[in-house]
């Protein structure tokens, strides 16, 4: 590369191409084979390849992106009738060229393939007991002499009727409600909240009303279209969170606010943007958009305290340093178009921050998991970018955060990716040839399947995804590819092709690179990246249980799309966890989703969790003198000092060097159960 060239920086992925001046953005992402897609060859035709240029100073990449940086826009650009409209602020990748150093994004619409949001819910024991309701009233025929005006009347019916006492009109529903008597023949259908004001008035008879409850995460957004008067969710949407451009982590973002006047209205707006775009999906099985959205009156909205201060346009810089102060913990309730949602007669509800570093999502799992109020000890971990901890134990309930960052998502990892077609998701080493076997997205059979080949042709296999790369570190351990302080050992290179050297250490090829495909292999220090993030969460689990006095937890709950998809046995094996059964330890799905749900149809669960996050002491493990302890304790597999009697019952552990039968042969391999297909094997184990 000569003085011409320039540096660009691909998001999400991070990727970094150096590429000479004038060459297109799309042909430097394919040249360090980023995912962008194009069917005319690059001539501008097909709007397919659209990317965004982020301009503002980037001290993660010591870049400045500027307008300059890229190249005017093109006579084909200009002229671009193609069926994908090109969005505000994006260019053709084809057509704009290189002039300098810059950070491009590119959006997940532009991506071959796109990410596969993977949020579900779990509702058992739902209550039904929404703050909106539908109310048919009939009003009487005006009379000579009665001087009550149409708004009166209402409220006289509704208080006749339903017993709702001084009801007024909100200001934006004064404009149908004369409409509404007339349409009707003086039937209307009112939509009323439980603090009596009437959201909307239609005619005659018409009680379909909705409500919308969104987990704002930092990585992705799931939203749930729920009919407020039968509690039952009738769409799912989800996106991926725009915010990723200014950064993968939260202090990414945080740091982008902090070094870019007018960062915040940038990641506020871009985050309710895509809230708004998310409602056009969830109406897609509907026949007017327009009308479903005049029929959603209630939102509930929940997200780790940066994502609710941007959500709610408020400065996140307080939260990136001690002592991490929230401009506001309570809920937070407002009108939805004050959130720049399309919903004119909503009302919008922003669950309540635990602390600092614990958010309205972690509030609200805790209500749907009733963490806050449980028998016997329970714990619960949503895994994300930063770790979030609730233990409930002996009628108090603790709190707390882990900085685990965004490894368990693929991030930091060298071959690590998200969860997308393609992306290996489950994977085992054979314990004498070390040779791998992986199952990817999108196909149901593993690569030593016949018809892999055949079944996979269309998938880009091009790394790992979370619950692979938390699998990979589990097998390398107990095969005795890495020792127990997660150290790769360079002796098998004599015994394996597999091992390989890599500078001053060595790596794991899971798959050689050959003709188009890249090497996939795991590193020193990926290996090093999921100690690191691995003992963060450990760490702030073993401190809440010795402030809570608990020295075991037989209900483990792993909360959110990473840990509906982690196998608990390699979760135990990694020490995420503390020792316990295996069967104690499982995946609850998007709690968070489902606690803002039970918020939307349940207006004494929107006032319980309001009053137990009051109650919950939080404990700052930035502060804490043992969390350092408690970390390099938890950095060896499964840790360095406390025991896992329930975990040798399901796999042969490799010996400890300094364990009392050190002096036999140190066994070289460990076994674990075939967790291929859990549910057959569970089954086999009890026949």
């Amino acid at each position: 590369m000569g003085a011409e060239d320039a540096t660009v920086i691909f998001t999400p992925s991070g990727v970094q191409a150096r590429v000479p001046i004038g060459t297109s953005l799309l042909d430097a992402a394919r040249s360090v084979a980023v995912d962008v897609d194009s069917t005319c060859g690059g001539r501008g035709l097909c709007g397919r390849c659209q990317v965004t240029p982020s301009l503002g100073e980037f001290a993660k990449w010591s870049i400045t992106s500027t307008a300059d940086d890229v190249s005017e826009w093109t006579t084909s650009e200009r002229d671009y009738k193609g069926r994908r409209p090109i969005v505000d602020g994006n260019r053709l990748g084809c057509q704009a060229l290189v002039c300098g150093d810059v950070v491009v994004d590119v959006p997940a619409e532009s991506q071959v393939h796109r990410p596969v949001v993977r949020k579900k819910v779990d509702l058992a024991g739902l209550t039904l007991d929404p703050l909106i309701t539908a109310r048919y009233v009939e009003l009487p025929m005006p009379q000579l002499g009665d001087e009550r005006t149409d708004m009166e009347m209402l409220a006289a019916a509704l208080l006749h009727d339903w017993d709702i006492a001084d009801a007024t009109v909100d200001a934006r529903a004064l404009n149908d409600l004369q409409h509404a008597i007339k349409g009707g023949a003086r039937a209307v259908t009112a939509v009323v909240h439980i603090d009596g004001t009437v959201l909307h008035v239609r005619p005659g008879f018409d009680e379909t009303i909705y409500g919308l409850a969104i987990d704002v995460g930092s990585t992705t957004i799931a939203a749930y279209l729920v009919d407020l008067a039968t509690g039952d969710i009738v769409a799912s949407g989800g996106a991926m969170n725009p915010q990723i451009r200014f950064g993968e982590d939260l202090m990414s973002r945080v740091s982008y606010v902090m070094m870019n006047p007018g960062g915040q209205h940038e990641l506020t707006s871009a985050v309710r943007s895509a809230l708004d775009g998310i409602v056009s999906e969830l109406a897609v099985d509907f026949d007017d958009e327009a009308t479903l959205r005049t029929r959603i009156h209630d939102v509930v909205l929940v997200g780790n305290p940066v994502m609710h201060h941007l959500l709610l346009g408020l400065d996140p810089t307080p939260l990136g340093a001690a002592p991490f102060t929230l401009t506001v913990g309570a809920p937070v309730d407002m009108r939805a178009d004050e959130l720049d949602l399309e919903l004119p007669f909503a009302r919008a509800h922003v669950g309540p921050c635990i602390a600092g570093h614990v958010g309205a999502d972690a509030a609200a799992a805790t209500l749907n998991e009733q963490t806050h109020r449980p028998d016997a000890p329970q714990l619960m971990v949503d895994v994300g970018t930063n770790a979030e901890i609730v233990l409930g134990a002996g009628g108090r309930t603790y709190a707390a955060s882990s900085p685990t960052g965004p490894a368990f998502e693929g991030a930091q990892i060298s071959s690590g990716m998200r969860a997308t077609a393609g992306a290996i998701e489950r994977i085992r080493i054979d314990r004498e040839t070390f040779e791998p076997r992986f199952k990817v997205i999108g196909s149901d059979l593993w690569n030593d399947d016949p018809g892999f080949a055949a079944d996979t042709a269309k998938l880009d296999i091009a790394g790992l995804c979370g619950s692979a790369i938390i699998e990979i570190i589990g097998e390398m351990f107990l095969s005795g590819v890495c020792d127990r302080n997660g150290v790769v050992q360079g002796a098998l290179a004599e015994r394996t092709d597999r091992v390989q050297p890599e500078d001053r250490t060595f790596r794991y090829v899971i798959r050689p690179a050959t003709g188009d495909d890249p090497e996939l292999a795991i590193t020193q220090n990926d290996v090093r990246q999921i100690q690191l993030a691995g003992s963060a969460l450990r760490a702030g689990i073993d401190l809440l249980m010795e402030h809570a006095d608990v020295s075991e937890v037989h209900d483990v709950r792993l909360a959110g799309a990473f840990g509906a998809h982690i196998d608990p046995v390699y979760a135990l094996v990694l020490g995420l966890v503390p020792d316990c059964p295996v069967d104690s330890v499982r995946a609850v799905g998007n709690s968070s989703g489902a606690g803002a749900i039970r918020m939307l149809v349940s207006a004494e669960q929107r006032h319980e969790i309001a009053d137990a996050v009051i109650a919950i002491e939080k404990i700052e493990t930035a502060t804490e003198p043992r969390f350092q302890e408690l970390f390099v304790a938890a950095m060896a597999f499964p840790h360095d000092t406390a025991p896992s009697p329930h975990l040798s019952q399901v796999v042969e552990l490799p010996a400890r060097p300094d364990s009392a039968d050190s002096g036999r042969p140190r066994r070289r391999r460990g076994r674990a159960r075939d967790t291929s297909d859990t549910t057959q094997n569970k089954g086999q184990e009890e026949s």
